[in-house]
């Protein structure tokens, strides 16, 4: 089994930076993704950015140029999010597609999120 682990969030001004990490546990043969995603009150939950094996990062338009993803070579991703907005208020979920054995196909993992409140 398989568990995520998020940190970081908290309450910060507009044009601060916060620093979310998702610790993995478990067993894990390979992530071949992971990312995070965010929801907001009375909206559904939306990618806002992932990193897939190789390097190769996605990024929501609201945040391209302002949030960076990351991840290191122990799983864990990190997401730096720097001129924070209002907007980005909302819980942020970590997410992570892994295979705990080389036969097995993925499975889909969530964290329980963690709260980002940007006031103005």
């Amino acid at each position: 089994q398989v568990q995520l682990v998020e940190s970081g969030g908290g309450l910060v001004q507009a044009g601060g930076s916060l620093r979310l990490s998702c610790r993995t546990s478990g067993s894990i043969f390979i992530a071949n993704s992971m990312g995070w995603y965010r929801q907001a009150p009375g909206k559904q939950r939306d990618l806002v950015a992932v990193i897939r094996s190789g390097g190769i990062t996605n990024y929501a338009d609201s945040v391209k140029g302002r949030f960076t993803i990351s991840r290191d070579n122990a799983n864990t991703v990190y997401l730096q999010m720097n001129s924070l907005k209002p907007e980005d208020t909302a819980v942020y979920y970590c997410n992570a597609r892994i295979r705990s054995t080389w036969y097995e196909k993925d499975t889909e993992y969530w964290g329980q999120g963690t709260q980002v409140t940007v006031s103005s």
